[in-house]
């Protein structure tokens, strides 16, 4: 299994799949009327795994388009 194979096929759906559990939870959340601290929390780290997410998808993008 080459770099590529494994970057699109293992890294980006655990990265993706990590934004979509936080959003969710974050949205439970606020439909529960949870606490704002907790809503502030789940957003900041929807942010942050946005942010890997999207380092995810440069990287793969460029090991496709390196070989």
């Amino acid at each position: 299994m080459d770099l590529v194979t494994i970057a699109k096929f293992v890294v980006l759906p655990i990265a993706l799949g990590a934004v979509a559990v936080v959003l969710v939870l974050g949205l439970a959340n606020m439909a529960r009327g949870g606490s704002p601290q907790r809503s502030q929390k789940l957003m900041q780290w929807r942010v942050l795994l946005q942010a890997v997410a999207l380092g995810c998808v440069l990287v793969t993008i460029f090991l496709m388009n390196r070989g």
